[in-house]
């Protein structure tokens, strides 16, 4: 998720042209031993995608209880799930390139995917190529698995599982409807189980307006910083309900001004930091990550072309998303829900951008039928191992299931490693131990 669009440096787009692909549309390589593949897909003419999938070393298999893959989507829009995602958050090793004993690895398969194009190592050869919203992006990662189910190993059989992070939880609710309709069409073979929606943009007018009021209850804000941000959130809902999304992100990017400049910089992503304190972007941390993937992981990889920087596009891909950004995808999560398919919903506690509060409002506007059940059930705590001391709550009915993360801000998997990996477990009913 993106802070605003100054978060993002502006520079011009460099277009790139590789000659991998003049003999087909797809790449892939493997790792010696064969737990790790990765790749390109063209999925649009002059539009590649880059996909890095890891074969898990502690799977088990029984006949009834397949192992499960997770396809994990990155935020942004235009933050890498290969990069963020795996070296930051689940993936086999650390951005020190150290083992991650909360790897979700112990519990499925991890594919990660640069989307949508231009993100990460990921990349468009012509500035007219980058997807212009959810649908396109659902419809380019929609062509992709069509292209790797049939070259990845047992993928087409094992439960499949998305989970998306901020913005990747719209992504992962527009995926998920594209991939069902590409299954029924029967030009896809894939196992498709559940959706997760970890701390997700799927509603930026309750978002944006649950901001000032959480402030001001945890002493960040004043009144008067409080009056100014519900004035301007105000100007938001107005915009998102006359369809004017795109003048919405503007007054998105005011508010968000108004919160820095009233609370004396709290940090969007963990609402107990100034931002300079976040572990992720503040300090200097982004600049290792970016270090990490031009350097040591494109090396490995080779065939990433030679003039691509890993993220080099990311302000044109969000830039590209300028009419989506705002949009709510409630609708299509009401649909996921009508359609049987399992979705679960985790938020971090101390998260401000995606505010539990904000959550919880647009979660009371489903037309589920099942909606009424959901609010009546009675939550349970979430402890981790042998610490009884209370990590969160959980509560299921029928399809939907919920969990407060307690600790948590936006990336769950990093503040709260030991609760996700559990989680993920029970999302995937993995048959590890």
């Amino acid at each position: 998720m993106a802070k605003s669009l100054f978060f993002f440096c502006v520079c011009c787009v460099a277009i790139f042209r590789s000659s991998i692909f003049d003999f087909g549309t797809a790449i892939t390589q493997k790792s010696q031993d064969g737990t790790e593949e990765w790749g390109y897909v063209q999925v649009r003419p002059k539009a590649h995608m880059f996909w890095w999938h890891y074969r898990s070393p502690f799977r088990v298999d029984h006949a009834s209880k397949p192992w499960p893959t997770v396809l994990w989507l990155q935020g942004g829009p235009g933050q890498s799930g290969v990069g963020m995602g795996n070296f930051v958050e689940i993936g086999p090793l650390d951005t020190n390139l150290k083992p991650r004993n909360s790897t979700w690895l112990r519990k499925a398969d991890l594919l990660f995917v640069d989307n949508p194009v231009g993100t990460g190592y990921s990349y468009v050869e012509d500035t007219g190529e980058f997807a212009k919203g959810d649908e396109d992006a659902a419809a380019d990662m929609t062509t992709l698995l069509v292209e790797i189910s049939n070259d990845i190993v047992g993928l087409q059989n094992s439960p499949f599982y998305i989970i998306g992070e901020s913005y990747g939880g719209k992504f992962a609710v527009t995926l998920a409807l594209s991939l069902l309709r590409a299954i029924q069409a029967g030009k896809l073979k894939l196992n498709l189980r559940g959706v997760a929606l970890g701390d997700s943009w799927i509603s930026p007018e309750d978002y944006t307006s649950s901001w000032g009021p959480l402030l001001k209850d945890l002493s960040r804000l004043d009144s008067i910083g409080l009056q100014n941000s519900n004035r301007e959130a105000l100007k938001i809902s107005q915009q998102i309900k006359e369809g004017n999304y795109k003048d919405a992100v503007l007054l998105w990017e005011e508010l968000e001004t108004i919160i820095l400049t009233n609370t004396n910089n709290v940090d969007f992503y963990n609402f107990l930091l100034d931002s300079d304190m976040d572990p992720i972007f503040g300090s200097g941390s982004k600049g290792e990550l970016d270090a990490l993937m031009n350097g040591q992981i494109k090396n490995k990889l080779k065939i990433i072309p030679q003039n691509l920087k890993w993220g080099g596009q990311v302000g044109s891909v969000f830039r590209s998303f300028m009419e989506n950004y705002m949009k709510p995808r409630i609708n299509e999560v009401d649909e996921l829900l009508v359609k049987g398919v399992n979705v679960t919903v985790y938020n971090g506690q101390v998260d401000l951008i995606c505010s539990t509060k904000g959550t919880e409002a647009w979660i009371e506007k489903l037309k589920w039928e099942g909606l009424k059940g959901f609010k009546n059930t009675v939550r349970s705590p979430v402890f981790c191992g042998d610490d009884k001391h209370t990590k969160g709550f959980t509560k299921s009915y029928k399809n939907l299931h919920f969990y407060w993360i307690l600790g948590a801000g936006l990336y769950v998997p990093v503040d709260q490693p030991c609760v996700a990996l559990d989680m993920v477990g029970v999302i995937t009913d993995s048959p590890a131990s």
